[in-house]
């Protein structure tokens, strides 16, 4: 008998989402003007120490209002990492602002400052973090930098539920700071996301950008163009149950993190992820691996290969500074990262959601095992 496939993912919702959802269709409060969407902007900004929450569509629109209302002049350049998910390099393009790219350091897969400040021109105006797979962006000397040089920074958190840096939040770092709630993350609401900020004027944008700009008194008289990016009240009876379980979902994927750790502890021809920095522990948002030198095979390959296992696995991200679309528009043409495109072509997650068995991980390390040996 062949065993069952094991998904990369599993989302559990085992907690109060039964009964917050049924609680919408009780009430027939299912559209964006329900009670729980208030109470999850509250609650995530309250996890992030944040003032204001502005509960979205998806954590791509996140990041296309947050740059938006920021208001940045077109032609400016904003540094990004260059392994990260095309979403942020897109928002950036959508405003006018040139994308610029750093590399990544080989062990935590996180933007340095080193990068950041190398990349620093007289026409950079914002910094993207972006917390990449686990561990957050060691932020202290991007931040320092981002003051020294006026910069606005946009902090992509996207990954980083229950996540801290130095014993804060993140999520509480930029001028903005967005999350998102697709079913691999740490807080799910199937599709979902978050803006977050401290500043009152800027969350009143953010606020009136996600509902198409209308406004208080001629609700369809329209002074600026804005999204219909509004959360359902059902999305966010998700998303507050999701959040009060946060301290759990930690300690699951902590715990998950451990497991493969133990498992794959005698495997020399990967690298695993780095379990703790001086700045913080990995939170394990997916347990990722990169395949030595000495492995004859790349990513795709061994991914084929543990599909043929029943593993189910997903590749790292492709380099921004390698995407078809951006290189077409004349973007990031000639820059080089060298640390990000051996990441991209040889590393890879195992199955990493909270529902993972002990069992299945036990199984999905035996199997990378196999196809290393």
């Amino acid at each position: 008998m062949t065993a069952p496939f094991i998904p990369v993912n599993t989302p559990l919702l085992d907690a109060n989402e039964a009964d917050y959802l049924a609680e919408c269709i009780r009430t027939g409060w299912i559209s964006s003007e329900g009670p729980f969407i208030k109470r999850f902007e509250q609650a995530m900004a309250a996890a992030a120490g944040r003032r204001h929450g502005i509960a979205v569509t998806n954590g791509s629109v996140a990041l296309d209002i947050a740059v938006h209302a920021l208001g940045l002049e077109t032609g400016s350049e904003v540094i990004i990492p260059t392994f990260t998910i095309i979403s942020c390099a897109a928002a950036l393009v959508r405003a006018g602002l040139v994308p610029v790219g750093v590399d990544c350091d080989p062990a935590t897969w996180n933007m340095t400052a080193a990068g950041v400040e190398a990349a620093i021109t007289p026409r950079t105006r914002a910094i993207m973090l972006v917390h990449i797979y686990g561990l957050p962006v060691d932020l202290d000397p991007i931040l320092a930098l981002a003051r020294k040089h006026d910069l606005k920074v946009i902090e992509d958190a996207a990954e980083m539920h229950g996540q801290t840096y130095r014993g804060a939040p993140c999520g509480s770092f930029g001028d903005v700071s967005t999350f998102s709630f697709y079913p691999n993350k740490h807080v799910t609401t199937g599709e979902g996301g978050m803006i977050l900020t401290d500043d009152d004027a800027l969350a009143d944008r953010l606020q009136s950008y996600r509902n198409l700009c209308f406004q208080p008194q001629q609700r369809f008289v329209h002074e600026e163009l804005g999204w219909n990016a509004r959360m359902t009240n059902l999305q966010a009876a998700l998303g507050v149950a999701q959040v009060e379980r946060l301290p759990r979902t930690v300690e699951i994927k902590r715990r998950i993190g451990r497991l493969y750790d133990e498992h794959l502890a005698g495997l020399n021809r990967i690298r695993r992820p780095v379990a703790r920095t001086s700045y913080a522990d990995n939170i394990y948002w997916v347990y990722g691996v990169v395949l030595n030198e000495d492995v004859p095979f790349d990513a795709k390959e061994a991914m084929r290969r543990l599909g043929e296992k029943g593993i189910g696995t997903r590749p790292f991200f492709w380099c921004m500074h390698e995407q078809p679309v951006l290189r077409r528009m004349g973007l990031m043409l000639n820059e080089n990262h060298p640390n990000a495109e051996y990441i991209a072509r040889r590393g890879f997650y195992l199955p990493s959601g909270l529902a993972l068995t002990d069992g299945e991980i036990a199984r999905s390390a035996e199997a990378l095992k196999e196809i290393l040996a």
